[in-house]
């Protein structure tokens, strides 16, 4: 995913007063430690009217894809909460969470503002990211947990 076209997108999020947190690697990256990815992935309120302010946002950024229509409440609500969005340009995707199985929902993500280019952008924070990584079995999960562990001076938590 281009920089300029992240932050097109998390431009779109905030003024459309989304409420959202960035997480996954693209979190890693607005927390210092950078790596190749394909996707950006974020939790969001599942809540109705936070869902049609992501679909705004998401149709301000990718020009009206007809698709974000299909992104519903319901469907972040439900059993399988999460997304795959892919812009019209296939070039990468966008994985939308409210839930993580049991072991993380919107609510439990602990987040920090940053500002980057003037942007204000919801970001786990280490410690949150080193919790969601550490004990998956992707193994790039878990070097990303151990980067993550010794950067920030965390402990096994």
């Amino acid at each position: 995913m281009e920089f300029e076209e992240a932050l097109r997108l998390l431009a779109a999020l905030e003024t459309h007063e989304v409420r959202y947190v960035l997480v996954g690697s693209m979190a890693m990256a607005a927390q210092g430690l950078i790596r190749a990815t394909h996707d950006m992935d974020f939790f969001v309120d599942p809540d109705e009217d936070n869902v049609a302010r992501l679909r705004a946002a998401l149709a301000a950024t990718f020009d009206s894809d007809p698709n974000i229509e299909q992104i519903t409440a319901a469907d972040l609500g439900g059993d399988y909460p999460a997304i795959e969005y892919s812009p019209p340009h296939g070039e990468y995707s966008l994985d939308i969470l409210s839930r993580l199985g049991e072991a993380f929902c919107f609510d439990d993500i602990e987040w920090e503002e940053h500002v980057v280019d003037g942007i204000k952008i919801r970001v786990a924070t280490a410690r949150m990211l080193y919790r969601m990584k550490k004990d998956t079995v992707r193994p790039q999960d878990r070097i990303d947990a151990e980067a993550i562990r010794a950067r920030f001076g965390l402990g096994d938590e």
